[in-house]
């Protein structure tokens, strides 16, 4: 037996308030790495103080910057030397897969780059086979070996790149790679993200010339240098849209500020079937139910469709909704692992494939599960908070890398949880 921590969730509240988003996990981390690009000080505010920015504000640290993280300000700063080091180690890389995103930095700053293989989340296989194969295109060198991907280029030359897949990662890898390379770089089916678009910002703000911001086809005119600069990172579309679903199986009403509505239009617009209201002004939104949700059925894509991300948590309404409903994952394989544990709540949950059948029932009731990844571990708190009795949320570290301040924003809008330590 071994003592760790955990959320003890007592379910049954109705949760009403506001909460402020802060940054985007999924920009952040990328815009960290980005800094790498230029020397000298860049600033990023707005950024949310979870497990994986202190991972890779190590991570760069390692490379040879000097990292200031003020918390109470919610801002980063990343003194870049004129000379980073190129090797990320497994140690930290293992822990997040987004270390994988000082590659096309490293490369284009130092010629070359050395990066253990990433781990991350179990939720499917994500290869660097897109990756790669954009960076030879562009002369790059590249093997692997012994557990590392070794990169290696004088400098990259522009190059038609097509995806086979709107991949974020490459998009991000080959976008930060191009921006200093020789000649014109274009990214056929480029992924679209509100991420990817604030990646372009920050890049295009230290100098960068890049067309087509938003599109599925990015092109980049490389130039010889980049300045650093102040950039204030996207509010978390995910953390609002699980907000959001919190509001919606409670019965409650959830006010979100720092928001950008306009990029969870299909999320909201599936709440508003399930029966929830939703109000829209400039900048915040607002959902309360007051009724039992209806079930919805859901098919993830890549932006603008149906975000991954938010899949667990709308299997959780769709386990406490009327009705039965289809939910089709056609990005991570691995992600219904979540299913198995969303049932020890007793869910009735069948899985085949890439398609999860949920039929609604009246109510859960309180169990000890684990989070399998940051989406699942929110998807179980979701349902601990409608279910009878208690809730106990193992492997909380997974939501602690996705969720700034979970327990005292569940607290302040009315939820009994806690953090505990638990035997396991």
């Amino acid at each position: 037996m071994a003592d760790v921590e955990a959320l003890e969730i007592t379910g049954g509240a109705r949760l009403v308030g506001q909460v402020r988003l802060t940054g985007a996990k999924n920009s952040v981390l990328k815009l960290m790495a980005a800094a790498l690009l230029a020397e000298g000080r860049t600033v990023l505010t707005e950024v949310p103080e979870i497990l994986d920015v202190e991972i890779m504000a190590e991570l760069l640290r390692r490379l040879g910057c000097e990292v200031e993280h003020d918390r109470q300000r919610s801002i980063v700063a990343i003194d870049v030397p004129a000379t980073p080091a190129h090797r990320a180690d497994y140690d930290l890389v293992r822990r997040m897969r987004a270390s994988i995103s000082v590659l096309g930095p490293l490369l284009a700053r130092c010629g070359e780059a050395d990066i253990a293989l990433p781990g991350g989340d179990n939720i499917g296989s994500r290869g660097l086979d897109m990756h790669v194969a954009g960076l030879e295109r562009m002369g790059a060198a590249v093997r692997v070996e012994h557990g590392f991907l070794h990169a290696q280029a004088d400098r990259l030359t522009g190059a038609t790149i097509w995806l086979d897949f709107p991949s974020v990662g490459a998009t991000e890898t080959l976008l930060m790679a191009a921006v200093t390379a020789r000649g014109r770089t274009v990214i056929d089916n480029a992924a679209r993200e509100p991420e990817i678009i604030d990646i372009c910002q920050l890049l295009v703000q230290m100098g960068a010339v890049i067309e087509g911001i938003g599109s599925s086809m990015l092109t980049i005119d490389g130039v010889d240098t980049l300045s650093a600069v102040r950039h204030e990172t996207v509010p978390d579309r995910i953390v609002a849209g699980t907000w959001a679903v919190a509001a919606a199986m409670t019965r409650g009403e959830i006010t979100i500020t720092n928001a950008r509505p306009e990029h969870l239009e299909i999320a909201l617009d599936k709440l508003a079937t399930a029966g929830a209201d939703i109000e829209v002004h400039a900048g915040e939104f607002t959902v309360r139910m007051d009724d039992r949700p209806r079930a919805i059925d859901i098919v993830t894509l890549p932006y603008p469709g149906f975000p991954t991300d938010l899949q667990p948590q709308f299997i959780a309404l769709n386990a406490i909704a009327e009705g039965a409903s289809l939910v089709t994952e056609n990005l991570f394989e691995a992600r219904f692992r979540f299913v198995h544990e969303l049932a020890r709540l007793g869910a009735d949950v069948q899985t085949e494939g890439h398609h999860a059948l949920v039929r609604g029932r009246d109510s859960l009731s309180g169990a000890p599960v684990e989070a399998t990844d940051i989406r699942a571990g929110a998807g179980l708190v979701l349902a601990g908070l409608v279910a009878e009795g208690v809730t106990t949320v193992y492997e909380v570290h997974h939501i602690d890398r996705g969720y700034a301040g979970f327990v005292d924003a569940l607290t302040a809008l009315g939820a009994q949880v806690e953090r505990v330590t638990a035997s396991e």
